[in-house]
């Protein structure tokens, strides 16, 4: 198999997109008091407001996915597309024409995506990304790699109270959700990082972290002189699975078979970094296609996450413990008064049921009927 080369991705990339967000400027915007930061440890800071996608697109550098898009993957797979495309929930990418050039072609590529497990259940936000690339697995029939990254929760999130190996029997129990979400187990490889690192795995971590600056890392990731130097070596250990000679059981020594990597926006400053580092090494930038944040039950402006257990349904609350969240404290878009409510109607925008319909209703015209 022919060598892909990178001067060729570029051109077709600068031809094809705004130019990438540089970023080593992440940490500058901040500081001037920017009120939507978004990134893989914060999140969504946000002042109250609604997240603005459009302007997360132009901020990052990244392409919105059109209505040509959808158009080109039901062509090519035969199906309808996907109604998390089709509501806009997947909306920007980087090099998803690419992807498609290359199945259209009769290429192989391969789907990434990954798990950071920080409880022993994940919950209704955890499983966008999975949902998502149970479809683009079966629609392509393409191998897949999912990374459990127990070692970057424990430089995250590790304190006296919680050991490595507790973040390690989390990862375990997140595997067993994310199985049953249905993946082709002869398509699927599904590893941790503390389990899996080293051999060829490790020689790509080691390639990146040669590539990667302090600098980069502190204007990325803030990092700083406190840190434990585990934030430091991680991110090229997120970075590894992008490439297909990190898995030689799969691709065998086949360093140019491309990959999409289905994520969170919050997720992108990772890839930004790799897509850096892959020009480099001379291989394929990894491909990204990006999800909206599933909504907090306390209302649109953050995204559903584990640290406030009001906010977020697991997938082990049982329907009487379902129920209850949602009517304790989704946020409603509904008339302060049945007046108000007759005279305007809800507000669908910021209705978090509603807006949980949107994620897991398949039926469109259902959900038009109860909009």
């Amino acid at each position: 198999m022919a060598e892909t080369q990178p001067e060729k991705i570029v051109t077709e990339e600068t031809q094809t997109k705004p130019v990438e967000q540089n970023t080593t400027q992440v940490v500058e915007e901040k500081k001037e008091g920017d009120d939507q930061i978004i990134d893989p440890y914060s999140g969504v800071n946000l002042s109250g407001k609604a997240i603005d996608y459009n302007k997360l697109i132009e901020k990052f550098g990244c392409s919105a996915i059109r209505p040509d898009h959808l158009e080109r993957i039901e062509k090519l797979t035969g199906q309808k597309p996907h109604h998390f495309l089709r509501r806009g929930i997947f909306f920007s990418h980087r090099d998803l024409d690419l992807i498609l050039d290359t199945y259209e072609k009769g290429k192989p590529f391969f789907l990434y995506t990954g798990r950071g497990p920080s409880s022993d259940a994940m919950h209704l936000g955890h499983l966008l990304p999975f949902i998502f690339t149970k479809y683009l697995q079966d629609a392509f029939n393409v191998p897949l790699v999912i990374q459990i990254t127990d070692d970057e929760k424990f430089f995250h999130k590790g304190d006296d109270k919680t050991d490595l190996e507790q973040y390690i029997k989390y990862g375990i129990e997140n595997i067993r959700d994310i199985i049953a979400c249905g993946f082709d187990p002869e398509k699927t490889f599904i590893f941790s990082d503390t389990g899996y690192m080293g051999g060829e795995f490790y020689k790509n971590v080691v390639k990146i972290q040669k590539h990667i600056t302090w600098n980069q890392l502190k204007g990325i990731f803030g990092i700083n002189e406190s840190d434990n130097t585990g934030k430091a070596s991680y991110p090229a250990i997120q970075a590894a699975p992008s490439f297909s000679n990190s898995f030689p059981h799969i691709f065998g020594k086949s360093k140019d078979v491309p990959c999409i990597i289905p994520q969170g926006i919050d997720q992108d400053p990772y890839f930004r970094m790799t897509r850096d580092v892959a020009f480099k090494l001379r291989y394929p930038k990894p491909a990204c296609i990006h999800s909206k944040f599933f909504p907090s039950l306390l209302g649109i402006n953050a995204k559903m996450g584990a640290s406030d257990p009001n906010s977020a349904i697991y997938l082990t609350d049982t329907p009487k413990q379902i129920e209850k969240k949602i009517n304790a404290h989704a946020f409603s878009g509904g008339g302060k008064t049945k007046e108000e409510q007759e005279k305007y109607g809800a507000n669908l925008d910021v209705d978090v049921p509603y807006q949980y319909l949107t994620f897991f209703l398949e039926d469109d015209e259902k959900l038009a009927e109860i909009g």
